[in-house]
This record gives structure tokens, C-alpha cells and sequence, in this order.
């Protein structure tokens, strides 16, 4: 592990004491949770507006944001993004089932 260090609000820092006690577990310990949460929330959650954007594919989306093709629907469902299929991807279902 890498050390890093970083200027925290007072109020933020009390908090995480408070939840370091909580959860019995030191203050570094709770920072690398909350910040795994938080970077993988924002790699789902910039996956999912490039998929809505039509940029990447879900399979595409799915692979960015380091979840599986079924978490990537049940994100899709979450966020209420309308899922795409066209004409193009029934072909390509249909080559591959095919083969």
C-alpha cells in the first residue's frame, strides 16, 4: 500500500471516528471502504451515461464499471435507463446462437 495523506473538515473527521468505533475497525480502515464504495459507484454510474448516451454498448458498460452483464440490467432498471436493442443486435444474437 501506498500512503497518502489528506485535509479533512473537522466534522467529516469526527464522523469517522465515530463510525471507526462503530464498526470496530481504525480510522484507515473506514477511509478505504468509503472510498472503494465511492470509486466503484462512480465507475458504474459514468458507464451507464455513456451507455445512455449511446456511446458503449451494455456488454461495453457492463465491462467498464467492473460488474457483470445482470448487475448491468439491474443498474439499468435502477437509474431508469431505457435498455436498447435494435434490429443490428438481433442479428448479432441471432448469428451467434447460431453458429
Amino acid at each position: 500500500m501506498v500512503t497518502t495523506s489528506v485535509r479533512l473538515p473537522k466534522d467529516l473527521l469526527d464522523e469517522l471516528e465515530k463510525i471507526s468505533k462503530e464498526e470496530g475497525l481504525d480510522r484507515g480502515a473506514i477511509i478505504r471502504r468509503f472510498l472503494t464504495g465511492s470509486l466503484k459507484e462512480y465507475r458504474v454510474k459514468k458507464a451507464m451515461e455513456m451507455y445512455r448516451e449511446g456511446k458503449v454498448s451494455l456488454w461495453k458498460a457492463a465491462e467498464m464499471a467492473g460488474i457483470s452483464y445482470r448487475e448491468a440490467l439491474e443498474q439499468l432498471k435502477l437509474r431508469n435507463i431505457p435498455f436498447r436493442y435494435d434490429v443490428e443486435d438481433l442479428e448479432a444474437d441471432i448469428n451467434w446462437a447460431t453458429k
